[in-house]
């Protein structure tokens, strides 16, 4: 049985005030070359901040969250999970890549399911996710590994639907792994008993992948495609992809609209019908919930979901163990137990957390492991700040104020004594390739902290400043376009991230001794630190001197 109580640590009695921790999503800490937005940026904050005695850089990355090696890159979801878990759980992408391994997905009672279901009612298993290898939400290796496996299980039809990435791996790759597949499928369909083919798809940022409710359209073009077969129509996906290019020079491709495969006769080859099996292919939740919700929930007013087939539905994981979204999925998610949150909960301790819309559910679902809901209603309040709903370099500055002014708001009613809040403006704005808009973002984000900073000293508080992974410190891939011109970089970085503790009541200092190389995993640590307790013993250690 868990000791959910918190001894007071036995040298320190924390500090007066609230302890805030302040996650500057995307800003990490690169190469201070031409293409590192927060060394172009000005930031008197983060530099002053710099020069503190409690200020070094942490591991945001690869094995250090829980990712399969430290060729991985960090993502927000891994990162939160870490900062409010206090340790390293092994994520979505290692767990899958196991059970792929080891062959326990292919032996488990929803794979089995889906496949019997297909065969029985000689409809498409219908593959439907993230297309690339980022390895943030999905893998292509993965999707791979499911249709070999249907081809040797003798289901006759395959369809896949495939959202464009260009956000986690290059801007403009999705032709490297649209043809990857269509190789693929082209081998497998060369057997008269096989017709396994693209069906549809769409840019990750306009399609299906929406999140937290911010854009609950993106699920219904993405729903209208990939079931009706309502969209642009064209022949292939390459098809698609080039003639969208063509309309639009210099889209990524994230941003390409919806498309319909169709046959020679001018119809779709792969609209989703009563029967069929349907695999949403991403690990990661976020952004599988809102559509896993239109295809599976009875009680539905998001949208006109039309005429709704009967279909057997299935995610990679369960997006929301607390809701059980998806009802059928192919690998258990990990288990995060005993997270900072509900221990500061059971022992007491008023917590807020606020972001906005884009970031609402980092410092609230994955900050608790994956958790929905609060663990006490009474001592924990979350605050969203609706985002705007419009390209995010044409407004870099976001929501930060107002998260700020609400945050200024709440500390000063004396309630909380500890608050947690992201600043999506490093990471949303990074991913978009805008150099230019991506200093913006991070000097707006250096304008909040310089806010915050005369808040806590007036309330004899602490603020931990750190991201949860790089973006906008690298906005240039390594190679150069045929032209010899920078090609923007849209993925997240395997750089470190920064760590300061600003608490000038009180005399800080790191902790030089046990600690080679921390990682996020010690910040939940160090928070208790500050707020006078012991850590559980499962925590990785915090980092502060007491």
């Amino acid at each position: 049985m868990t000791d959910w109580n918190l001894k007071k640590h036995p040298r320190f009695a924390g500090v007066k005030g609230p302890v805030v921790v302040c996650v500057m999503d995307g800003v990490g800490l690169g190469k201070r070359d031409p293409g590192d937005a927060v060394y172009l940026a000005r930031t008197p904050t983060l530099d002053a901040l710099g020069h503190l005695d409690v200020a070094t850089q942490l591991k945001a990355h690869g094995t250090a969250v829980g990712m399969p090696s430290d060729a991985d890159m960090g993502n927000s979801e891994v990162g939160h999970n870490a900062l409010g878990a206090g340790r390293v759980f092994d994520q979505g992408a290692k767990l899958v890549e196991n059970a792929i391994a080891d062959g326990s997905l292919f032996e488990g009672a929803a794979w089995k399911h889906q496949v019997k279901n297909a065969v029985a009612n000689r409809q498409p298993m219908h593959f439907l996710g993230l297309l690339s290898d980022g390895n943030v939400h999905s893998h292509i290796d993965h999707l791979e590994a499911l249709i070999k496996r249907c081809d040797a299980e003798a289901v006759r039809d395959v369809r896949v639907h495939v959202l464009l990435d260009g956000r986690d791996v290059p801007e403009t790759s999705c032709p490297l792994y649209v043809e990857r597949l269509e190789a693929l499928l082209s081998q497998i369909s060369q057997s008269s008993e096989r017709d396994y083919r693209i069906a549809s798809g769409g840019g990750r940022m306009t399609t299906t992948m929406d999140r937290y409710g911010a854009d609950w359209s993106m699920v219904e073009r993405g729903y209208r495609t990939h079931v009706h077969g309502v969209g642009p129509r064209f022949g292939s996906a390459m098809q698609a992809i080039e003639s969208m290019r063509a309309a639009t020079p210099g889209i990524g491709d994230q941003n390409l609209g919806p498309f319909v495969i169709v046959d020679d006769a001018g119809q779709p080859v792969g609209p989703i019908r009563d029967g069929a099996s349907v695999v949403f292919f991403n690990f990661r939740g976020d952004r599988a919930m809102e559509i896993s919700t239109a295809f599976e929930a009875d009680d539905f007013d998001k949208f006109d979901r039309g005429a709704r087939p009967q279909v057997s539905y299935a995610g990679m994981m369960e997006y929301d163990g607390d809701l059980h979204i998806p009802s059928r999925y192919l690998v258990s998610p990990p288990v995060i137990e005993q997270t900072l949150g509900e221990y500061l909960a059971r022992n007491g301790v008023t917590q807020l957390a606020i972001s906005e819309t884009q970031k609402f559910g980092h410092v609230t679902y994955f900050w608790n492991g994956n958790r929905s809901g609060k663990f006490d209603d009474a001592r924990e309040t979350y605050i969203e700040i609706r985002s705007d709903n419009v390209p995010f370099e044409q407004r870099p500055w976001m929501k930060a104020a107002e998260i700020t002014d609400a945050l200024i708001t709440e500390l000063q009613g004396g309630t909380f004594r500890h608050a947690r809040l992201n600043y999506a403006n490093g990471d949303m704005v990074g991913h978009t390739g805008s150099l230019d808009a991506a200093i913006i973002a991070v000097e707006v984000v250096d304008l909040q902290l310089a806010r915050l900073l005369p808040v806590i000293e007036r309330l004899e508080g602490a603020l931990i400043v750190t991201a949860d992974h790089g973006n906008a410190d690298e906005m240039f891939e390594k190679e150069r376009d045929a032209s010899g011109h920078p090609r923007p970089k849209t993925s997240h970085t395997l750089n470190p991230v920064p760590f300061f503790v600003y608490a000038p009541s009180t005399v800080l200092s790191l902790d030089k001794r046990g600690i080679a190389s921390p990682g996020l995993s010690n910040v939940a640590g160090t928070v208790t630190q500050l707020l006078g307790l012991e850590a559980p013993a499962a925590f990785e250690p915090g980092l502060l001197a007491i």
